[in-house]
């Protein structure tokens, strides 16, 4: 069985950034900055603006977001794209971790992935949102390990220790199946609800207007795009 087909892209070209940003709020509830709008057939592409805004505006930034054209609800421009937030969750690690290797790393999640048919690199992207690659690290809440596990949540996914890479890993892709079938693969709601808890995301009935969530699903798009035309790039040369 293949993995999930995500609805999202990544795009061959460049795109320069525009003076002028439009904030479009989408039908289910997800609200994101774009830089500019592209038709392609019944879809609309919005291209992500940077995530490094000190780079030269002539830069690429390669994410998009395609979407139905009947999936966006309101578009209103904005004069200038906000500077990005400073992170709100500083896991902290252990000194001394025994970090896996990024070919162990790779095949832990490889093997979740194709345990629970989520794609490789989508788990990849919210290990690097959720712990930065630390195996022990802990969020001021208490969430752990590579994929930021709660307690709780470890122990429903049969997670004995969190700070064991492999466990972490299966466990927190075990919960992200989770949510993408409750969610019906709508993978912005997904990653919403692994951020924070499915019943704010139902209580929203969207994404919920948590500048901390809205970062999270926007950097996870931005960083699972990146993965993707890193593949595509390759597989060119």
């Amino acid at each position: 069985m293949q993995p999930r087909l995500m609805m999202l892209a990544v795009v061959g070209m460049v795109c320069p950034l525009a003076h002028a940003a439009e904030h479009v709020t989408l039908r289910n509830g997800f609200e994101l900055n774009c830089v500019r709008q592209e038709a392609v057939g019944n879809k609309i592409r919005l291209y992500l603006p940077q995530q490094n805004p000190a780079v030269d505006s002539a830069s690429t930034d390669t994410s998009y977001l395609e979407v139905a054209a009947d999936a966006i609800v309101r578009v209103e421009t904005v004069a200038d794209l906000p500077q990005p937030l400073a992170k709100t969750k500083t896991p902290a690690s252990t000194p001394g971790d025994a970090t896996p290797t990024q070919a162990e790393m790779h095949e832990m999640l490889a093997h979740a992935g194709a345990m629970h048919h989520v794609d490789t690199d989508l788990l990849a992207s919210v290990m690097k949102a959720e712990s930065g690659g630390h195996v022990r690290a802990v969020s001021r809440t208490g969430a752990r390990g590579l994929m930021q596990l709660m307690p709780a949540t470890a122990s429903e996914m049969g997670v004995q220790d969190a700070f064991r890479p492999d466990q972490n890993i299966a466990g927190g892709t075990a919960y992200l199946d989770e949510l993408l079938t409750r969610y019906r693969d709508n993978i912005a709601l997904a990653l919403a609800a692994y951020n924070a808890g499915p019943g704010a995301v139902d209580r929203y009935h969207g994404v919920p207007p948590y500048r901390e969530t809205r970062e999270y699903v926007a950097q996870v798009i931005r960083e699972f795009n990146r993965r993707k035309q890193m593949t595509l790039v390759a597989r060119a040369q």
